[in-house]
C-alpha cells in the first residue's frame, strides 16, 4: 500500500504570499522607473549616492553589498545617461570616485516619488499600525535569518 503524504497546497505557504505580492509590488515599481528611463538597481544606486556623493565605485559595491564589476557596469551606464561622473585622482588612475551630476540630483525626488506612490498603491490600505507591524515583521525575518543584500530586482 502507497503510504505518500498528500503535499501541501501553494497557498498554504507564507512564501507563497510573500513572493506573490513581491513579485507584482516590483514590477509595478520597474514599470514606473522604467519610464523615466532607468532601472530600479540604477535607482537603488543613484539613491544611495545621495547619501555618500562622492564616494568610491568599491565602497558603494560594499555598501550595496554589490560586486565590485556589477557597480561598474552600472556607473557606466548612469554615467551615459549624465546622472553620474566618474573621476580619477591626479597621478593615480587607480583611484577613481563617483559623484552624482545635477542630472541624477533631480531625478532622485521624482524617483523617490514614485517609490512612495508604488508603496501607496500597494500598502495605502492598510492603517498605519498594520504597515509598522508589517514593516517590524519582515525587518525580524531578515534580522533572525541574518538576510544580507539590498534588493535591486
Amino acid at each position: 500500500m502507497d503510504k505518500t503524504v498528500p503535499a501541501s497546497p501553494l497557498a498554504a505557504h507564507l512564501g507563497y504570499w510573500m513572493r506573490f505580492v513581491s513579485n507584482h509590488v516590483s514590477h509595478a515599481f520597474r514599470l514606473k522607473v522604467e519610464a523615466y528611463g532607468v532601472t530600479v538597481a540604477e535607482w537603488v544606486v543613484l539613491r544611495q549616492l545621495l547619501d555618500e556623493s562622492p564616494t568610491r565605485p568599491s565602497l558603494l559595491a560594499e555598501r550595496l553589498e554589490m560586486t565590485r564589476g556589477a557597480i561598474s557596469k552600472l556607473l557606466e551606464r548612469l554615467e551615459a545617461k549624465r546622472c553620474v561622473v566618474r573621476s580619477s585622482a591626479e597621478g593615480d588612475r587607480r583611484y577613481q570616485s563617483v559623484r552624482l551630476t545635477p542630472v541624477g540630483r533631480r531625478l532622485i525626488p521624482a524617483l523617490a516619488a514614485l517609490a512612495d506612490a508604488n508603496d501607496a498603491e500597494f500598502f495605502g490600505h492598510l492603517s498605519s499600525d498594520e504597515r509598522q507591524a508589517l514593516m517590524r515583521t519582515l525587518q525580524e525575518i531578515v534580522s533572525h535569518s541574518a538576510l544580507q543584500g539590498v534588493p535591486v530586482d
